[in-house]
């Protein structure tokens, strides 16, 4: 079964074209600057080279064509037609608590996921174009949506109830959703793997570190708090958000700086985090490079983010009643040796000590932790769109 998995961004669209026989990618690549001059796609086939194409692409219409021709072009396409494509797996970032898990779009889905729309208005909008021109291009070809919030529809009411009068949940459904759950609930399941353990029986803390980050308890495999809340602006610093942040200082912040309270939300969202801190450093390797030469604006950014790491570890450990394992993952956490060591000085009470050989290493399934360590820290590298290709191959095939 060949698996086409779409990610839609507003100006963007990723896609990996998977078989699930062997789960091996054959072709993956991301359209960029869509409804912007200088759009183009960058397209890597299985085996053989990157190739960057630049053409018009005012709608993500045009993108989806431009994929679909890219993996049936005679001389670097993978499949000979479209036919080869089995079902398409869609990212879609909202779904409220109408989706648990994934599901199978039909026109009802769609509706439900219009409804979110104004929960997710930078994200939900672009899934649905993907959605749509996909099942206008391949009539009959199922489609399914694996929703970022669905994983964390298992947290317990005491875990996403805020301290708002009740009618803000009831009335207009605000309360902490969680995000980045694809990512979090692959890696929760593959470390047991790797640790050659149930799920079940394993309490974990799964940190996700990339420009965008979020921390997750999992308990047994089910997600019972995360750090990102209504929307993906809570929880950590990150690499241009704020995260969480006395909600006084909106109102405070606006007077002293004549804006709107949408414009400080921008500030909030876009502004600031690891960039904010620095004046304009959002980068991690950007950041590494200041801390070691000293560039103070660098080294409180720096220390700033791991310390909130290390809050949070120490919060979800309280939750979990104890922890098992910690899985770094995404693009800091795969890759950053470095800050995965500042954020562990943090946690020897939980007995961790690292192996800094091992964590020295990056991108692969590796422990960092030493044998002696009660709690066993792991490097995980999170794969979203096996996720999304997994869920829906268990979606069509059960139909």
């Amino acid at each position: 079964m060949n698996i086409l998995v779409i990610n839609c961004g507003s100006s963007s669209l990723k896609f990996q074209l998977i078989d699930m026989t062997t789960e091996a990618v054959q072709a993956k690549g991301l359209c960029e600057r869509i409804g912007i001059d200088g759009s183009r796609i960058v397209y890597t086939p299985a085996g053989g080279e990157k190739m960057t194409i630049e053409s018009p692409m005012p709608t993500h219409t045009e993108a989806i064509k431009l994929v679909l021709d890219c993996l049936t072009n005679a001389e670097y396409g993978v499949i000979k037609s479209l036919k080869e494509i089995n079902a398409v797996g869609h990212r879609v970032v909202h779904g409220g608590e109408k989706f648990a898990s994934s599901t199978i779009i039909t026109d009802e889905v769609i509706k439900v996921i219009e409804e979110c729309n104004e929960l997710a208005p930078l994200h939900n909008p672009a899934n649905l174009i993907g959605i749509n021109v996909c099942r206008e291009l391949m009539p009959g070809v199922p489609m399914v949506g694996v929703f970022d919030t669905a994983f964390h529809q298992t947290m317990p009411k005491k875990a996403y109830l805020y301290g708002l009068p009740i009618k803000a949940y009831t009335d207009y459904k605000i309360r902490r959703y969680g995000f980045h759950g694809t990512s979090h609930s692959f890696v929760s399941k593959r470390v047991a793997e790797f640790l050659g353990k149930p799920v079940e029986d394993l309490k974990t803390i799964v940190c996700h570190l990339g420009n965008g980050a979020s921390i997750c308890a999992v308990d047994g495999g089910k997600s019972v708090d995360t750090s990102m809340g209504f929307t993906p602006l809570a929880g950590l610093v990150m690499g241009t958000r704020s995260g969480d942040i006395d909600p006084a200082i909106l109102e405070y912040y606006a007077n002293k700086e004549g804006l709107t309270l949408s414009e400080v939300t921008t500030v909030l969202n876009k502004k600031s985090g690891m960039e904010g801190l620095t004046g304009g450093k959002s980068d991690f390797r950007d950041l590494e490079e200041g801390y070691e030469a000293g560039d103070q604006a660098c080294i409180d950014a720096i220390e700033v983010f791991c310390y909130n790491v290390a809050r949070f570890v120490g919060a979800y450990a309280a939750s979990l009643n104890g922890v098992d394992v910690i899985a770094f993952t995404a693009g800091i956490g795969e890759n950053s040796g470095f800050v995965r060591g500042k954020i562990c000085e943090y946690l020897g009470y939980l007995g961790i000590t690292i192996d800094a050989e091992q964590n020295s290493k990056r991108g692969e399934d590796i422990i960092i932790s030493t044998p002696d360590s009660k709690v066993t820290v792991c490097v995980i590298p999170t794969n979203e769109e096996l996720m999304i290709a997994r869920d829906t191959k268990a979606l069509v095939e059960a139909q």
